[in-house]
């Protein structure tokens, strides 16, 4: 593929994932638009018509894939438990493919989308945004400086206050084994960067519980991951705290860094905002973590300003690889690392003991 060449992307599900993430980072993306879109229900293709009145709009997935001579590549943006099919549907069709987190279901669901694309020779990524969360990059750049020394504890937090549980929503209401409950969405989330951070886990404890009338999924979980050099990462996700915790507390050997709130991305794609707005990603003063250190023998305190969060790198980062087959910006290997050790969790949480997860 040239380096000027537009690419056409299809995205498949235009609900949460795909009309508030997917379609507005790709079309904000230089050398990339949204040309096809397949969403079945009708309110929802109307708002697509209207969002991006120049891509095609097919009923089906079936149907938006029968086109594929016309796209360059496939978002999979739809329901947890269809990423896995597909995933492998596209890569069949001939296409190279984008997959929401999580990717599959299970790890066997997993290794199946991962043979597909080796089969296939198409490129396979999947969509680990909150690797460029505002936080995380902010903490990538303390150790680069070494502000925090070698890390020893990562504590990390999603917790959001949703007391009752949202009709119809698939998340709440899936069946454990179709990827549905907070361990598969926000825990894919978390999993993922504790393992950028310290690579595989010894060991995997965790704590699931269904705290709300009528869920059928977990809504209150916590996983703690323990690591060969001695370090630990405990991570909460959580639907029921009024009042959150840091969403990130770092401690290392020179140093602290804690940090409230979080990136304010998802709600600004949400109301509008798109990359490239002089506000996006960026969040108020008053959410600045703190950091706790020594300089030349001197004890400092002080509030970092926080990188700007860049989802859009994800993207832009898509469209390079598609262009001169560097690598995808997530490899699939790594996501599917999150899927074991999520599989681990599980495990544990059922017969309440610590799980050495196999690789």
């Amino acid at each position: 593929m040239s380096d000027d060449a537009e690419l056409r992307v299809g995205i498949i599900g235009y609900g949460l994932a795909g009309a508030v993430f997917h379609a507005p980072l790709v079309a904000s993306i230089s050398g990339m638009r949204v040309a096809a879109i397949s969403v079945g229900d009708a309110a929802r293709s109307a708002q697509a018509r209207r969002d991006y009145p120049h891509a095609t709009i097919y009923p089906t997935a079936q149907a938006l894939l029968a086109a594929a001579g016309t796209l360059d590549l496939v978002v999979v943006a739809a329901p947890n438990d269809a990423h896995a099919p597909l995933g492998v549907a596209a890569l069949e069709a001939g296409l190279p493919v984008v997959i929401d987190k999580p990717f599959a279901p299970s790890v066997a669901e997993g290794q199946r989308v991962l043979e597909t694309a080796e089969r296939a020779g198409k490129p396979l990524s999947v969509f680990q945004n909150r690797r460029w969360d505002n936080d995380f990059l902010t903490l990538r750049r303390l150790m680069r400086g070494d502000a925090l020394g070698e890390l020893a504890r990562f504590e990390s937090r999603f917790e959001r206050f949703r007391p009752t549980p949202k009709a119809g929503a698939w998340r709440e209401s899936a069946d454990p084994a179709l990827a549905g409950g907070l361990l598969f969405d926000l825990g894919a989330h978390l999993v993922d960067q504790a393992l950028q951070l310290f690579g595989w886990p010894e060991s995997v404890y965790a704590e699931q519980a269904r705290r709300r009338a009528g869920v059928v999924v977990d809504d209150d979980t916590f996983v703690a991951l323990r690591f060969a050099g001695g370090q630990a990462a405990d991570l909460w996700m959580s639907v029921i705290p009024r009042v959150s915790g840091p969403r990130l507390r770092v401690v290392g050997a020179r140093g602290v860094y804690e940090k409230y709130g979080l990136d304010p991305q998802e709600a600004q794609l949400a109301s509008g905002l798109r990359p490239g707005d002089a506000e996006y990603g960026r969040e108020p003063t008053d959410l600045r973590g703190t950091l706790a250190t020594e300089l030349d023998g001197l004890a400092i305190e002080a509030r970092v300003e926080s990188l700007p969060g860049s989802y859009q790198d994800f993207y832009a980062g898509v469209r390079d690889a598609l262009r001169t087959g560097a690598p995808m910006p997530v490899d699939p290997r790594d996501a599917l690392d999150v899927i074991r050790v999520i599989e681990a969790a599980h495990a544990s949480a059922e017969r309440g003991e610590v799980v050495h997860p196999a690789r």
